[in-house]
Protein backbone atom coordinates (compact mmCIF):
# COMPACT_ATOMS: atom_id res chain seq x y z
CA UNK A 1 0.00 0.00 0.00
CA UNK A 2 1.64 3.51 -1.11
CA UNK A 3 1.74 5.47 1.83
CA UNK A 4 0.23 9.06 1.15
CA UNK A 5 3.15 11.39 2.51
CA UNK A 6 2.70 14.45 5.13
CA UNK A 7 6.17 13.88 5.79
CA UNK A 8 8.56 17.50 5.80
CA UNK A 9 10.08 15.83 2.57
CA UNK A 10 9.95 14.48 0.10
CA UNK A 11 6.99 15.20 -0.44
CA UNK A 12 3.82 13.33 -2.46
CA UNK A 13 4.89 13.48 -6.31
CA UNK A 14 1.92 13.97 -8.63
CA UNK A 15 1.45 11.54 -11.41
CA UNK A 16 1.91 14.40 -14.37
CA UNK A 17 5.27 15.32 -12.99
CA UNK A 18 6.37 11.34 -12.53
CA UNK A 19 5.34 11.13 -16.36
CA UNK A 20 6.94 14.54 -17.07
CA UNK A 21 10.76 12.51 -15.85
CA UNK A 22 9.63 9.72 -18.30
CA UNK A 23 10.54 11.95 -21.85
CA UNK A 24 13.73 10.77 -23.20
CA UNK A 25 16.81 12.06 -22.30
CA UNK A 26 18.72 14.35 -24.90
CA UNK A 27 22.55 15.20 -24.80
CA UNK A 28 23.66 17.79 -21.77
CA UNK A 29 25.66 19.82 -24.29
CA UNK A 30 23.07 19.72 -26.46
CA UNK A 31 21.04 23.01 -27.56
CA UNK A 32 18.18 21.25 -26.46
CA UNK A 33 20.06 21.31 -22.66
CA UNK A 34 20.47 24.94 -22.65
CA UNK A 35 17.04 25.76 -24.46
CA UNK A 36 15.59 23.83 -21.05
CA UNK A 37 17.93 25.10 -18.47
CA UNK A 38 17.06 28.87 -19.63
CA UNK A 39 13.34 27.82 -19.76
CA UNK A 40 13.72 26.58 -15.73
CA UNK A 41 15.87 29.17 -14.45
CA UNK A 42 13.84 32.04 -16.03
CA UNK A 43 10.76 30.38 -14.06
CA UNK A 44 12.20 29.68 -10.99
CA UNK A 45 13.41 33.79 -11.43
CA UNK A 46 9.41 34.62 -11.12
CA UNK A 47 9.18 32.11 -8.29
CA UNK A 48 12.04 33.61 -6.58
CA UNK A 49 11.11 37.27 -7.41
CA UNK A 50 14.81 38.03 -8.46
CA UNK A 51 16.98 39.15 -11.32
CA UNK A 52 20.05 37.12 -9.26
CA UNK A 53 21.40 34.11 -11.46
CA UNK A 54 20.09 30.74 -10.83
CA UNK A 55 21.98 27.81 -10.52
CA UNK A 56 20.74 24.60 -10.43
CA UNK A 57 22.88 21.31 -8.74
CA UNK A 58 22.03 17.63 -9.42
CA UNK A 59 22.17 17.48 -5.80
CA UNK A 60 20.64 17.79 -2.23
CA UNK A 61 20.07 21.33 -0.79
CA UNK A 62 22.80 20.39 1.44
CA UNK A 63 25.22 20.63 -1.06
CA UNK A 64 24.72 24.35 -2.26
CA UNK A 65 24.14 25.36 1.26
CA UNK A 66 28.06 24.09 1.49
CA UNK A 67 28.67 25.72 -1.35
CA UNK A 68 28.23 28.83 -0.06
CA UNK A 69 29.94 29.02 2.93
CA UNK A 70 32.98 27.90 1.24
CA UNK A 71 32.77 30.61 -1.32
CA UNK A 72 31.35 33.39 -0.16
CA UNK A 73 33.34 33.31 3.44
CA UNK A 74 36.27 35.25 2.76
CA UNK A 75 36.37 36.39 6.99
CA UNK A 76 34.32 34.75 9.11
CA UNK A 77 30.50 33.48 9.19
CA UNK A 78 27.58 33.98 11.79
CA UNK A 79 25.04 31.10 11.73
CA UNK A 80 21.78 31.53 13.00
CA UNK A 81 20.13 28.30 14.09
CA UNK A 82 16.67 27.65 15.28
CA UNK A 83 17.16 23.86 15.22
CA UNK A 84 18.64 21.29 13.24
CA UNK A 85 18.95 22.20 10.07
CA UNK A 86 21.19 26.03 11.41
CA UNK A 87 23.10 23.48 13.52
CA UNK A 88 23.60 21.28 10.04
CA UNK A 89 25.04 24.85 8.21
CA UNK A 90 27.88 25.56 10.84
CA UNK A 91 28.51 21.34 11.47
CA UNK A 92 29.39 22.23 7.70
CA UNK A 93 31.55 25.09 8.41
CA UNK A 94 33.75 23.54 10.38
CA UNK A 95 34.10 20.29 8.41
CA UNK A 96 35.24 22.81 5.79
CA UNK A 97 37.76 24.66 7.90
CA UNK A 98 35.67 27.73 7.88
CA UNK A 99 35.70 30.70 10.39
CA UNK A 100 31.95 30.46 12.32
CA UNK A 101 30.00 31.33 15.13
CA UNK A 102 26.89 29.85 15.51
CA UNK A 103 24.22 32.34 17.33
CA UNK A 104 20.97 29.75 18.79
CA UNK A 105 17.73 30.24 19.56
CA UNK A 106 15.83 28.54 22.21
CA UNK A 107 14.10 26.02 20.81
CA UNK A 108 10.57 26.68 19.32
CA UNK A 109 11.44 30.37 18.89
CA UNK A 110 12.46 32.21 15.91
CA UNK A 111 15.65 34.36 14.97
CA UNK A 112 15.35 38.14 16.31
CA UNK A 113 16.52 40.96 14.21
CA UNK A 114 18.31 42.02 18.13
CA UNK A 115 20.29 38.87 17.35
CA UNK A 116 21.46 40.13 13.89
CA UNK A 117 22.45 43.36 14.85
CA UNK A 118 24.49 41.79 17.98
CA UNK A 119 26.36 39.83 15.83
CA UNK A 120 26.90 41.93 12.58
CA UNK A 121 27.24 45.66 15.03
CA UNK A 122 30.85 43.72 15.81
CA UNK A 123 32.34 43.62 12.48
CA UNK A 124 33.40 40.40 12.59
CA UNK A 125 31.65 38.83 9.96
CA UNK A 126 31.41 38.93 6.22
CA UNK A 127 28.82 36.23 5.97
CA UNK A 128 25.34 35.23 7.67
CA UNK A 129 23.23 32.35 7.26
CA UNK A 130 19.72 32.19 8.25
CA UNK A 131 17.21 29.08 8.52
CA UNK A 132 13.78 30.41 6.99
CA UNK A 133 12.09 27.29 7.94
CA UNK A 134 12.80 25.26 10.47
CA UNK A 135 10.87 21.86 10.34
CA UNK A 136 12.09 20.23 13.39
CA UNK A 137 10.59 23.04 15.08
CA UNK A 138 7.68 24.40 12.90
CA UNK A 139 9.09 27.77 13.50
CA UNK A 140 9.49 30.03 10.43
CA UNK A 141 11.38 33.71 10.81
CA UNK A 142 10.40 36.68 9.60
CA UNK A 143 13.07 37.04 6.88
CA UNK A 144 11.30 41.11 6.35
CA UNK A 145 12.15 41.37 10.46
CA UNK A 146 15.72 40.38 10.04
CA UNK A 147 16.42 42.02 6.41
CA UNK A 148 15.52 45.41 8.38
CA UNK A 149 18.82 44.93 10.30
CA UNK A 150 21.12 43.07 7.85
CA UNK A 151 20.12 45.71 4.86
CA UNK A 152 22.30 48.13 7.31
CA UNK A 153 25.33 46.16 6.44
CA UNK A 154 25.84 46.02 2.61
CA UNK A 155 29.23 44.06 2.67
CA UNK A 156 27.73 40.83 4.32
CA UNK A 157 26.81 38.11 2.33
CA UNK A 158 23.75 36.82 2.95
CA UNK A 159 22.60 33.59 2.59
CA UNK A 160 19.35 31.51 3.10
CA UNK A 161 17.66 28.28 3.58
CA UNK A 162 14.65 27.66 2.13
CA UNK A 163 14.60 23.97 1.14
CA UNK A 164 11.22 23.46 3.18
CA UNK A 165 9.52 26.73 2.70
CA UNK A 166 10.39 28.42 -0.83
CA UNK A 167 7.27 26.94 -3.66
CA UNK A 168 4.65 27.18 -0.21
CA UNK A 169 5.56 30.66 1.00
CA UNK A 170 6.28 33.91 -0.64
CA UNK A 171 10.09 34.88 -0.52
CA UNK A 172 10.70 38.13 -2.41
CA UNK A 173 14.43 37.22 -2.74
CA UNK A 174 15.58 40.42 -3.64
CA UNK A 175 13.20 42.97 -1.77
CA UNK A 176 15.00 41.12 0.87
CA UNK A 177 18.36 41.51 -0.01
CA UNK A 178 19.01 38.18 0.28
CA UNK A 179 22.40 36.99 -1.84
CA UNK A 180 22.04 33.24 -1.70
CA UNK A 181 18.39 31.91 -1.58
CA UNK A 182 18.73 28.03 -1.68
CA UNK A 183 16.13 25.16 -2.13
CA UNK A 184 15.32 21.89 -3.08
CA UNK A 185 13.28 19.66 -5.21
CA UNK A 186 11.54 17.51 -2.97
CA UNK A 187 9.81 19.93 -0.50
CA UNK A 188 7.44 22.58 -1.57
CA UNK A 189 7.85 22.16 -5.40
CA UNK A 190 6.92 18.82 -5.41
CA UNK A 191 9.87 17.04 -7.22
CA UNK A 192 11.25 13.72 -6.34
CA UNK A 193 14.82 14.52 -4.25
CA UNK A 194 17.75 15.01 -6.50
CA UNK A 195 17.92 18.81 -7.33
CA UNK A 196 18.68 21.85 -5.56
CA UNK A 197 18.24 25.63 -7.05
CA UNK A 198 20.22 28.81 -5.93
CA UNK A 199 19.54 32.46 -6.70
CA UNK A 200 22.95 33.75 -6.36
CA UNK A 201 23.51 37.52 -6.31
CA UNK A 202 26.99 39.28 -8.37
CA UNK A 203 28.07 40.55 -5.04
CA UNK A 204 28.52 37.12 -3.46
CA UNK A 205 30.01 36.16 -6.53
CA UNK A 206 32.53 38.96 -6.74
CA UNK A 207 33.19 37.86 -2.52
CA UNK A 208 34.02 34.23 -3.94
CA UNK A 209 36.68 35.12 -6.37
CA UNK A 210 38.68 36.76 -3.30
CA UNK A 211 38.23 33.21 -1.52
CA UNK A 212 40.66 29.99 -2.23
CA UNK A 213 40.09 26.76 -2.10
CA UNK A 214 35.86 26.87 -2.88
CA UNK A 215 36.31 23.50 -3.69
CA UNK A 216 34.86 22.63 -7.32
CA UNK A 217 31.67 20.82 -7.45
CA UNK A 218 29.40 23.48 -5.61
CA UNK A 219 32.12 26.16 -6.62
CA UNK A 220 29.49 28.57 -7.58
CA UNK A 221 32.20 30.38 -9.73
CA UNK A 222 32.70 27.57 -11.71
CA UNK A 223 28.74 26.93 -12.20
CA UNK A 224 28.37 30.84 -13.48
CA UNK A 225 30.78 30.82 -15.36
CA UNK A 226 29.65 27.32 -17.42
CA UNK A 227 25.61 29.32 -17.11
CA UNK A 228 27.15 32.41 -19.13
CA UNK A 229 29.62 31.18 -21.42
CA UNK A 230 28.03 28.04 -22.30
CA UNK A 231 23.87 28.56 -22.23
CA UNK A 232 22.59 26.96 -19.31
CA UNK A 233 24.82 24.61 -19.15
CA UNK A 234 26.99 22.74 -16.11
CA UNK A 235 30.22 21.45 -15.63
CA UNK A 236 29.01 18.03 -14.31
CA UNK A 237 26.46 16.12 -15.74
CA UNK A 238 23.06 17.22 -14.60
CA UNK A 239 19.84 15.11 -14.09
CA UNK A 240 17.46 15.69 -17.56
CA UNK A 241 15.30 13.82 -16.25
CA UNK A 242 14.31 15.96 -12.88
CA UNK A 243 14.94 18.88 -15.20
CA UNK A 244 12.06 17.57 -17.32
CA UNK A 245 9.58 17.66 -13.78
CA UNK A 246 10.92 21.03 -12.74
CA UNK A 247 10.08 22.60 -16.06
CA UNK A 248 6.55 21.25 -15.79
CA UNK A 249 6.02 21.83 -12.34
CA UNK A 250 6.81 25.12 -12.71
CA UNK A 251 4.27 25.50 -15.50
CA UNK A 252 2.37 24.07 -13.27
CA UNK A 253 2.49 26.75 -10.04
CA UNK A 254 2.54 29.43 -13.15
CA UNK A 255 -1.11 28.24 -13.98
CA UNK A 256 -2.16 27.85 -10.26
CA UNK A 257 -0.95 31.65 -9.60
CA UNK A 258 1.78 32.14 -6.75
CA UNK A 259 -0.39 33.81 -4.51
CA UNK A 260 -2.90 31.77 -4.72
CA UNK A 261 -0.43 29.18 -4.18
CA UNK A 262 0.43 30.64 -1.20
CA UNK A 263 -2.94 30.92 -0.08
CA UNK A 264 -3.35 27.22 -0.55
CA UNK A 265 -0.66 26.18 1.74
CA UNK A 266 -1.64 29.06 4.20
CA UNK A 267 -5.15 27.84 4.30
CA UNK A 268 -3.78 24.37 4.74
CA UNK A 269 -1.40 25.16 7.56
CA UNK A 270 -4.30 27.04 9.42
CA UNK A 271 -7.07 24.10 9.17
CA UNK A 272 -3.96 21.55 10.96
CA UNK A 273 -2.75 24.22 13.53
CA UNK A 274 -6.66 24.75 14.72
CA UNK A 275 -7.43 20.64 14.80
CA UNK A 276 -3.72 21.01 16.76
CA UNK A 277 -5.06 23.45 19.41
CA UNK A 278 -7.86 21.83 19.96
CA UNK A 279 -6.38 17.85 20.65
CA UNK A 280 -2.47 18.90 21.74
CA UNK A 281 -0.77 22.09 21.45
CA UNK A 282 1.26 23.75 19.22
CA UNK A 283 4.97 23.50 19.67
CA UNK A 284 5.83 26.68 18.14
CA UNK A 285 5.72 30.24 18.71
CA UNK A 286 2.82 31.07 18.01
CA UNK A 287 3.84 34.47 16.40
CA UNK A 288 6.53 32.27 13.93
CA UNK A 289 4.64 29.51 12.67
CA UNK A 290 5.70 27.67 9.54
CA UNK A 291 3.53 27.51 6.68
CA UNK A 292 4.41 24.16 5.69
CA UNK A 293 4.88 21.87 8.59
CA UNK A 294 3.40 22.27 12.04
CA UNK A 295 5.05 20.60 15.29
CA UNK A 296 2.46 19.63 17.12
CA UNK A 297 3.56 19.04 21.09
CA UNK A 298 2.66 15.81 22.13
CA UNK A 299 0.47 16.78 25.32
CA UNK A 300 -1.51 13.72 25.87
CA UNK A 301 1.47 11.27 26.11
CA UNK A 302 0.40 9.22 23.32
CA UNK A 303 2.94 6.70 21.75
CA UNK A 304 3.55 8.66 18.31
CA UNK A 305 5.08 5.23 16.61
CA UNK A 306 2.23 2.94 17.27
CA UNK A 307 -0.31 6.22 15.94
CA UNK A 308 2.03 6.32 12.81
CA UNK A 309 2.40 2.94 12.34
CA UNK A 310 -0.94 2.30 12.63
CA UNK A 311 -1.54 5.24 10.16
CA UNK A 312 0.60 3.68 7.97
CA UNK A 313 -2.35 0.76 7.53
CA UNK A 314 -4.57 3.12 6.24
CA UNK A 315 -2.36 4.53 3.51
CA UNK A 316 -1.07 8.36 5.31
CA UNK A 317 2.60 8.57 6.68
CA UNK A 318 3.66 11.46 9.45
CA UNK A 319 6.66 12.66 11.37
CA UNK A 320 7.65 11.48 14.73
CA UNK A 321 9.75 14.87 16.29
CA UNK A 322 13.14 15.03 15.03
CA UNK A 323 16.30 14.37 17.30
CA UNK A 324 15.54 15.21 20.83
CA UNK A 325 11.99 16.13 20.46
CA UNK A 326 11.15 12.51 19.04
CA UNK A 327 8.42 11.44 20.88
CA UNK A 328 8.18 14.88 22.68
CA UNK A 329 5.95 15.80 19.13
CA UNK A 330 5.39 14.91 16.21
CA UNK A 331 4.99 16.73 13.10
CA UNK A 332 2.24 17.49 10.11
CA UNK A 333 3.99 18.47 6.38
CA UNK A 334 1.30 20.72 4.30
CA UNK A 335 3.40 21.79 1.29
CA UNK A 336 3.28 20.62 -2.14
CA UNK A 337 0.23 19.49 -4.17
CA UNK A 338 -1.75 18.31 -1.41
CA UNK A 339 -4.94 20.63 -0.49
CA UNK A 340 -7.30 20.88 1.96
CA UNK A 341 -9.04 17.67 1.07
CA UNK A 342 -5.96 15.37 1.93
CA UNK A 343 -5.69 17.36 5.01
CA UNK A 344 -9.48 16.73 5.88
CA UNK A 345 -8.74 12.83 5.58
CA UNK A 346 -5.36 12.73 7.54
CA UNK A 347 -6.96 14.40 10.56
CA UNK A 348 -10.10 12.39 10.81
CA UNK A 349 -7.74 9.62 10.06
CA UNK A 350 -5.91 10.53 13.18
CA UNK A 351 -8.94 11.16 15.34
CA UNK A 352 -10.22 7.62 14.69
CA UNK A 353 -6.75 6.57 16.16
CA UNK A 354 -7.08 8.97 19.30
CA UNK A 355 -10.59 8.05 20.13
CA UNK A 356 -9.82 4.12 20.13
CA UNK A 357 -6.76 3.54 21.13
CA UNK A 358 -4.66 7.07 22.00
CA UNK A 359 -4.26 7.99 25.68
CA UNK A 360 -6.37 10.78 26.90
CA UNK A 361 -5.25 13.89 28.41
Amino acid sequence: MHRKLFIPGPTEVSPDVLEAMSQPLIGHRSSQASELGERISRKLAQLMETENLIVLSTSSGSGLMEGAVRCFTAKRAAVFSIGAFGERWYKMCRANGIAADIIRSPEGQATTPAQIEEALGTGSYDVITVTHNETATGVANNLAALAAVWSRYPDVVVCVDAVSSLGGDRIPCDELGIDCLITSSQKCIGLPPGLAVAAVSQKALERAETVPNRGLYFDYLELARFIRERGYQYPATPNISLYYALDHALDRMLEEGFSARYARHAAMAERVRDWARERFALFADPEHLSQTVTCIANTRGIDVGAMNRWLGTQGFQISDGYGALKGKTFRIAHMGWMDLEDIDELLATIDRWLDTEGVEA
